[in-house]
């Protein structure tokens, strides 16, 4: 909800003409769906979740500009809308507009600091850690196994690895 009070409309279709043309009947506007990207990707969520959102909650109604009694859509169409970017070479665009409506409100900057969300971060050292954890505990196990039976541990060796034994 901040976001459309403070930023406004952060797209308007025109911006995305060249890859949605005029003809037909009218579909799902670019400008609600590069919305809708945005916050799937700041939440996080599948296609089917962000589409659900759409329907569901008042919040994201809100975003969009759309009626309370708005059906949504089927979410399919973001995996549309994507390839429509990727086809006419917009994909960057969505974050451009994104990052000069920012700036021009002036909650970012060029050359700034900028703070990150360590918590996924966190996840890869702590998942880095784990497999540190089982490597390590199979070279405890196979350095205790060739002190007990060397021999045993050699018959099981491929001719490379005992060539390394040999050094």
């Amino acid at each position: 909800m901040r976001i459309r009070d403070q930023l406004g409309s952060v797209f308007s279709n025109e911006e995305f003409r060249e890859a949605f043309g005029d003809r037909g009947r009218p579909g799902i506007s670019p400008r609600q769906l590069a919305l809708v990207s945005v916050l799937q990707f700041v939440e996080n969520l599948t296609d089917r979740q962000a589409a659900h959102a759409v329907r569901a909650r008042i919040n994201v109604k809100y975003l969009l500009g759309l009626e309370l009694t708005d059906p949504g859509f089927d979410f399919t169409v973001l995996t549309g809308f994507r390839q429509r970017l990727l086809d006419h070479g917009l994909e960057e665009r969505v974050l451009d507009l994104l990052l000069e409506r920012l700036a021009g409100q002036g909650l970012v900057s060029a050359g700034g600091r900028q703070r990150t969300d360590s918590t996924h971060v966190l996840a890869a050292v702590r998942r880095l850690s784990r497999w540190e954890f089982i490597g390590e505990t199979l070279r405890a196990c196979l350095e205790a196994l060739s002190a007990a039976s060397a021999q045993w541990l050699v018959s099981w060796m491929g001719p490379a690895w005992q060539e390394g034994t040999a050094a």
